[in-house]
């Protein structure tokens, strides 16, 4: 099985996020992690299964606007991890732009957004699960946030989480194939 995992990360959490979720999907097989600005109109070509991912800014996906500011805002210092800041000059509204129709292809989305009720932070899986969609994949699971402090830190457990529905995600492909 050939995943590919297709994320936006500006302070680094969904980075981390999409490596948990490919961790599990090297256990079913080839696993491509493409930054956002790498993704081109092919990226996704002959997947087997898609998982698209990033941060919730202003209750929905980045703008190239919110990603400046996001940065600014986190500081290189506030980074999860060892990771460096990781803002793309594009974000997953222009992949969306660039990506053609799918067959069918299964995915999930994800993103990551501030510890707090859905209706006072929003949800940009909500909006990547409708785009995958509107490009013709198929959902195979709803969308899934995970959980980040106001000092752009995975909450405790988050790693933990992905993975877990990372293979929730696999099982119910495998599931519907078997």
């Amino acid at each position: 099985m050939r995943t590919v995992i297709i994320y936006e990360s500006v302070t680094g959490c969904t980075h981390l996020v999409a490596d948990e979720l490919a961790a599990v999907a090297r256990e079913h097989g080839d696993v491509e992690v493409v930054r956002v600005e790498d993704a081109g109109a092919g990226t996704a070509v002959d997947a087997d299964l898609v998982l698209v991912g990033g941060p919730t800014h202003v209750h929905g996906l980045s703008t190239r606007a919110s990603r400046r500011s996001g940065a600014t805002a986190a500081g290189p210092e506030a980074v999860d991890g060892a990771l460096g800041p990781d803002v793309p000059g594009a974000g997953l509204r222009d992949w969306f732009r660039l990506a053609g129709q799918a067959d069918g292809t299964p995915a999930a989305a994800f993103d990551t957004r501030f510890d707090g009720p859905e209706l006072v932070t929003g949800r940009a899986s909500v909006g990547i699960g409708r785009r995958l969609r509107h490009h013709g994949f198929t959902e195979v699971a709803a969308p899934r946030s995970f959980l980040v402090t106001r000092e752009n830190r995975l909450v405790s457990g988050e790693r933990e989480r992905a993975r877990g529905w990372a293979s929730s995600v696999f099982e119910s492909l495998l599931a519907d194939v078997g």
